[in-house]
């Protein structure tokens, strides 16, 4: 097996590993510490090397013949794999979809509260979705529903943007509105030139 392949194997180790005196195999294919293939030896060979250097023998890949083991310290090992688990959790957020309520004839009042709810809901991270309900003969004039949705969606659109499109189904009209992304700014032009130009 080459030993970038091996190396590659060696990123994808499980949490739990057979380690040292555990590994009951004669012979195995032992792989340096930086990833360098020693090639096949004893396992108590192998344990010899890697008591030498004060490592671990780790078999990583044990269903390969003759089974694949590295050279490391372990307990280093272990604690940078929760480090790693640690931030990718840390890092991973749920985008939840949060629902707005409008009405085909709501108050300035009302809109003021529900626009700041959205807000709050968009600076978090989550998407909104904005639903009008008609009721009795107001879905004859569902243009009305259009333009508070139109009219919420500019109130509010320092911080969103829209990825549905007000949309009628059945007597409901829904809208989805993302979090605005910033666009980073761009320098203005001749501006890095004059600062790189020496003083006189």
């Amino acid at each position: 097996m080459p030993a970038n392949l091996l190396l590659w194997r060696c990123t994808h180790i499980a949490t739990e590993l057979t380690i040292n005196e555990a590994i009951r195999e004669r012979e195995v294919r032992v792989i340096g510490e930086n990833g360098e293939s020693l090639g096949i030896m004893p396992t108590e060979r192998a344990l010899q090397l890697a008591e030498d250097a004060r490592l671990d023998l780790v078999r990583i890949v044990p269903k390969a013949q003759p089974p694949v083991c590295r050279l490391m310290d372990y307990d280093k090992h272990r604690f940078e794999q929760a480090k790693r688990a640690k931030e990718m959790r840390k890092n991973h957020r749920t985008i939840s979809l949060k629902e707005v309520q409008l009405s085909a004839t709501i108050e300035e009042n009302d809109i003021q509260v529900k626009a700041r709810n959205a807000v709050r809901f968009l600076k978090a991270g989550d998407k909104v979705k904005v639903t009008i309900r008609f009721r009795g003969r107001q879905i004859t004039h569902s243009e009305i529903g259009y333009r508070v949705m139109r009219e919420f969606a500019e109130r509010i659109s320092d911080v969103a943007t829209i990825e549905r499109m007000p949309n009628l189904e059945g007597r409901n009209m829904i809208m989805i509105l993302v979090p605005r992304q910033e666009k980073p700014a761009k320098a203005k032009p001749g501006k890095e030139a004059k600062q790189a130009t020496p003083q006189a």
